[in-house]
């Protein structure tokens, strides 16, 4: 054989072994496969935990099965409020939770998702818009990587929108009359219920039933008509209340150690970050439908579903007006976010106000209000 022929066997031999390492098919992908265990803060039974498994399938697929996550429901591993913590010492390589359940670590926490009045008027979909075009996001993790010491990597995912009032045992007719009320409200929707006399009580979301059940609390929120009904709350309480200004623009977040983060190669952290994309408009998607669904078996059931009095959504303005006027004088990086969550709304939320028809009286042409 020529010296010339064998150089070339050669250098075909080479090229074949390179295009089976960069094809999908190729030893070197096989072997780069990841497995990540994550623990929700929800129980296995809501539609949130739901969302977090179509997050695990889109992850999968969309990776040929080199990234694989496994899913927990809340205090599988940890309890629920301590995902965060979990996560950032790596007992938990990443978590799906939410940014309410940290209040009591920083008031600013209440920013990112469940703040009262959106706030200044967001949505989710405007909340979306400051976190992605608004620099939301470079302070979410501001917040985690220097305010709280936690070197974990957020993406927001799953809204639950317009989280509802809340259930009670008899009918309400306004702000003064929840004085007399013991309630479960995590974060900062307990400190603007409190705000009335109502006596909050801050648990996670699989404690809620029991104890409504056993008498310890007579009133329960949690999110919205199909989450709700898959928590059995109509087993005990019986008069339903909404809409509701607390959490106007809810939407729970991805959590993911630093270290494992840096360590996963770029196209993994990408598909991450598309099948939250993903999975937040399918989530949405699907509530609206289950909602409807939600409401009718609720009724069926014996529900009272109620209005909320327009004197309880003052209230609720009103109380976390005064809380955010305290907070501002006194921290700073709460200041730093509102600012800037200020700015964005002043420019968006009017102009949509403006551009599109309002919801309510395009629903009334055609479904009248009963």
């Amino acid at each position: 054989m020529s010296k010339l022929r064998k150089m070339t066997i050669v250098s075909l031999a080479l090229l074949v072994g390179t295009l089976m390492l960069a094809t999908p098919g190729g030893d070197s992908l096989a072997q780069d496969k990841v497995k990540l265990k994550m623990q929700a803060a929800f129980p296995s039974s809501t539609k949130m935990f739901e969302s977090f498994a179509i997050f695990n399938e889109r992850v999968k697929a969309m990776s040929g099965g080199r990234l694989e996550i496994e899913v927990f429901p809340g205090g599988a591993i940890v309890p629920s409020f301590e995902v965060l913590d979990a996560t950032a010492r790596k007992v938990l390589d990443g978590g799906f939770s939410a940014a309410a359940y940290y209040v009591g670590k920083n008031r600013a926490a209440a920013l990112f998702g469940p703040a009262p009045g959106g706030p200044y008027g967001f949505d989710w979909i405007d909340y979306f818009g400051w976190v992605h075009d608004g620099g939301g996001l470079e302070l979410y993790q501001e917040f985690f990587q220097e305010v709280l010491k936690r070197d974990v990597v957020v993406f927001p995912i799953t809204p639950v929108a317009n989280q509802v009032l809340g259930w009670f045992k008899r009918e309400i007719k306004g702000w003064d009359d929840l004085s007399d009320i013991k309630c479960r409200a995590t974060g900062i929707t307990g400190e603007v219920m409190s705000k009335s006399g109502m006596k909050t009580v801050n648990m996670s979301g699989g404690e809620i039933l029991p104890a409504g059940e056993r008498g310890i609390i007579n009133c329960g929120e949690w999110a919205g008509p199909a989450e709700d009904l898959s928590m059995g709350f109509h087993q005990v309480w019986k008069y339903y209340y909404m809409p509701s200004a607390h959490e106007p623009a809810t939407v729970l977040e991805i959590l993911i150690n630093g270290d494992v983060w840096r360590g996963l190669p770029k196209d993994l952290q990408e598909i991450i970050k598309s099948a939250t994309w993903e999975t937040t408009l399918r989530y949405q998607i699907m509530t609206h439908r289950n909602n409807a669904v939600a409401l009718a078996e609720l009724r069926e059931k014996g529900v009272q579903i109620k209005r909320t009095p327009d004197s309880i959504l003052a209230g609720q303005m009103k109380a976390w007006e005064d809380i955010v006027a305290d907070e501002v004088a006194k921290n700073p990086f709460f200041k730093k976010v509102l600012d800037s969550q200020r700015e964005y709304a002043s420019i968006v939320v009017p102009t949509r106000r403006f551009v599109q028809v309002d919801y309510d009286w395009l629903a009334n042409h055609y479904w009248p209000a009963k």
